[in-house]
């Protein structure tokens, strides 16, 4: 019997195995390929998980619309306000109930302009837009309650409104919406600059030196988180009190009074009226070079 193969089948049987060899090889490939892909979407996506959510990107452009067509109507109304109430302190005359119902009509005038804007929607503009005319809208209901409350004095009313919820709920309101704003303002220069954080709150225990390292735009939305909590309206802006707080520190004054701690400063300047409207005016030439922040008018010089 003839055991050798014929050429036929030899070159059947190298076929056999050259189709073997490729087909292993394929499939060795195609499992390192799909490794490679898998590490690379893994490496890809931990990335993007890695990155804080940002509820929708910021342009100056819309820092600046917002400024002039919803923060300032609604300061003018807030200025008008505390003028209001401060005159009532003064004069404790009969006039109040009239300047509540003045105060009324302009909280609807106000809340009718604001609530035209369009601002970009799911954005810290958007939230800071409805708090503001949510607290429109208490600050209405609260006016209209005092305008009627004829009989009573100065005094009287005044308590009355301080106890009343509607009217810590609109105070409520109008602080975090600046609040909002700035932090809005606190996104916008995070994605112009990678060393500033994209967001930050007011640790009770933050120390001078903590404090110090922050960009303005970061000590600003600061002061508007303690604004925030310390639940008053003023008649002064978050970089006023920013820039108070680093005049304080600057001056030396913290260390003589052995303060250590901005919590304590910031109290302390609050309760002795020490922060004023334009006190960053005042110090910007001073403190505050190459700082990034949005070309806002109340940070520009001469406005």
């Amino acid at each position: 019997m003839n055991k050798h193969l014929s050429r036929t089948e030899m070159l059947i049987s190298l076929g056999f195995l050259f189709m073997l060899v490729c087909t292993v090889g394929a499939f060795f490939f195609g499992i390192r390929v799909g490794t490679d892909r898998t590490t690379a979407n893994f490496e890809v996506q931990k990335q993007l998980n890695s990155k804080p959510a940002v509820t929708a990107a910021l342009q100056q452009q819309d820092l600046v619309s917002f400024y002039h067509t919803v923060f300032m109507p609604y300061r003018e109304f807030q200025l008008e306000w505390i003028e209001a109430i401060e005159q009532a302190n003064v004069k404790q005359t009969a006039d109040m109930p009239a300047d509540m119902k003045r105060m009324s009509s302009l909280a609807q005038q106000k809340f009718n302009e604001i609530s035209a804007i369009k601002v970009p929607s799911s954005s810290l503009l958007d939230q800071a837009q409805q708090q503001l005319l949510k607290s429109l809208s208490a600050f209405q209901s609260e006016s209209k309650k005092l305008a009627g409350g004829g009989g009573q004095s100065v005094d009287q009313l005044l308590a009355s409104m301080r106890k009343d919820q509607l009217y810590t709920q609109a105070v409520s309101l109008s602080l975090h919406g600046q609040q909002s704003y700035y932090d809005a303002m606190l996104k916008w220069a995070a994605g112009t600059n990678p060393d500033i954080p994209g967001e930050i709150v007011m640790p009770k225990d933050m120390k001078i030196a903590a404090w110090n390292k922050l960009p303005l735009v970061a000590k600003n939305k600061l002061s508007a988180d303690i604004v925030a909590a310390g639940g008053s309206l003023v008649n002064y802006y978050p970089q006023d009190l920013s820039s108070r707080i680093d005049e304080f520190i600057g001056s030396g004054q913290a260390d003589k009074l052995k303060l250590g701690l901005i919590g304590p400063i910031s109290e302390l300047l609050s309760d002795t009226k020490a922060v004023r409207s334009g006190d960053y005016k005042s110090n910007m030439s001073r403190l505050y070079s190459n700082q990034v922040l949005p070309q806002l008018p109340f940070f520009l010089p001469g406005e």
